[in-house]
């Protein structure tokens, strides 16, 4: 039913667009010139401005045929580092990967690739489609900044489908963690390491010292704790002065996630305090966890449609936060699903042409759904 020749090289075309986050100026442009001769009316908002970035969100609305409320269809234009000077590679066997040497970009190109085709599609085959909505986010990448102060009255969907999971195409997730992000910073004192190592308090052996209390990996089935960096001291013959950390809590429970981070807290404070010295401990929100039941409509409506199609579906959590997050806080009920992105975040990123295709095929059944299901 698609165009696998036209999904391919628009693919390719966007992957050779830089657009790290807060840099998506040119692919930005791209989509507002590809949706305008779609038919949508756009508009980009001033998330831009708001984080001293080069380009805002960009939100469309095309009127449908067939009655009932727009759906939401969304996916981020950043992509993280390294991102500059990509290359789409296309093996014999429809594999696309990177040069090597920066990520693919196919998170979250895929899913821009799968909405464009599907619209596409449905035009030149003349099928009747609801009323569409598309919001094409900045700096998801970075604990979904753009959609955060997106301006959520503009939206008429209570429903969204948020094209932007790893997997097979026909998964989906229905629930996604809280996030907080958490950085300590363990004061000491310094002093000569070889002629008054007594007369200094060394921040980084305090640090350790907390570290080894710390529960870090997957600590039960809905909660991960990690220390993603470290770094301290000012040369081999000081005490140490200062040490920082950073790290992140994960959770499916939001409640489980704040405890989590009391316990981190209290931990570094104890053991700063047993060598007569604090710790400073800031926290920040990445995203909030939410739920989405099995039997929502948003959830049937996925469900058909891989079934209609003959896809294998297949419900699961992630560990992952997305902009759904954001909708969901703003009573917009969304499903994350995959659309061919695979080993993400890495040089070996890569996606197929085949599960381009079948999203793309996923998205046009849920536009040109005709059954309420509600």
């Amino acid at each position: 039913m698609v165009n696998r020749a036209r999904i391919l090289k628009e693919f390719c075309s966007l992957v050779a667009i830089d657009a790290l986050s807060y840099q998506e100026r040119e692919m930005a442009d791209r989509l507002l010139k590809t949706l305008t001769e779609l038919g949508f009316e756009v508009i980009e908002d001033n998330a831009g401005t708001y984080y001293s970035g080069n380009c805002g969100n960009l939100y469309g609305y095309l009127p449908g045929e067939l009655e009932g409320t727009p759906y939401l269809f969304s996916a981020h234009m950043d992509t993280v580092a390294p991102g500059q000077n990509k290359r789409a590679v296309v093996k014999d066997d429809g594999t696309i990967t990177s040069d090597g040497t920066t990520v693919l970009g196919a998170d979250d190109l895929s899913g821009i690739v799968s909405i464009l085709e599907a619209i596409r599609t449905m035009k030149e085959l003349g099928l009747p489609h609801r009323s569409i909505e598309i919001l094409f986010t900045i700096a998801e990448e970075v604990y979904i900044r753009g959609s955060e102060v997106f301006d959520y009255t503009r939206i008429k969907a209570k429903e969204a489908f948020v094209l932007d999971l790893s997997g097979p195409v026909g998964t989906a997730a229905l629930s996604a963690p809280t996030l907080i992000s958490f950085t300590a910073t363990v004061q000491g004192k310094a002093s000569h390491a070889g002629f008054a190592p007594e007369l200094g308090i060394n921040a980084i052996a305090i640090a350790a010292q907390a570290i080894t209390e710390i529960k870090q990996g997957r600590i039960d089935e809905k909660t991960t704790v990690n220390i993603g960096l470290i770094e301290g001291g000012r040369a081999r013959n000081i005490v140490s002065d200062s040490c920082i950390l950073k790290g992140e809590v994960r959770s499916l429970d939001h409640e489980k996630a704040l405890s989590e981070i009391k316990e981190i807290e209290r931990i570094l404070s104890e053991s700063a305090h047993k060598y007569n010295t604090e710790c400073e401990f800031t926290t920040e929100f990445g995203c909030l966890a939410y739920k989405v039941e099995p039997d929502h409509p948003v959830v049937s409506r996925f469900t058909k449609a891989c079934k209609d199609l003959g896809y294998e579906i297949n419900l699961r959590d992630t560990f992952g936060g997305s902009d759904n997050n954001n909708f969901m806080r703003h009573g917009i009920t969304g499903l994350v699903i995959a659309c061919g992105m695979n080993e993400v975040h890495s040089c070996g990123e890569y996606t197929h042409i085949d599960e381009l295709e079948k999203c793309s095929n996923i998205v046009i059944k849920l536009m040109t759904e005709r059954e309420s299901l509600l």
